[in-house]
């Protein structure tokens, strides 16, 4: 039972990535299309960069009075958060199912 809710939450996971790769990189074009100086920050090829990742994980998105930046960030922070998270779930289940039998 423990491998199956371990199961479900790789399912999780999936479901964040699938709204992660949707959402962030429409994020990236809204930043370069509008917001040049973070852009530069970013460099090209930002999907995976961990400096981009971090400024989406900190939710530095929301210091920019852009609304639309909002809009497309926010949904794409809790993609990610719902991927972490329900890998780390997945991870620790399966441990505690190593450790059990």
């Amino acid at each position: 039972m423990t491998l199956f809710f371990a199961l479900c939450f790789v399912g999780v996971a999936i479901a964040g990535f699938s709204a992660f790769v949707i959402f962030w990189p429409l994020t990236l074009v809204h930043i370069r299309d509008r917001h040049p100086a973070l852009a530069d920050r970013f460099g090209t090829g930002a999907f995976l960069r961990p400096d981009a990742l971090r400024w989406l994980l900190g939710r530095d998105y929301r210091q920019s009075p852009d609304r639309s930046l909002t809009g497309l960030a926010a949904p794409a922070w809790l993609s990610l958060l719902t991927l972490l998270a329900g890998l780390g779930m997945a991870a620790l289940l399966w441990l505690l199912s190593m450790v059990i039998t």
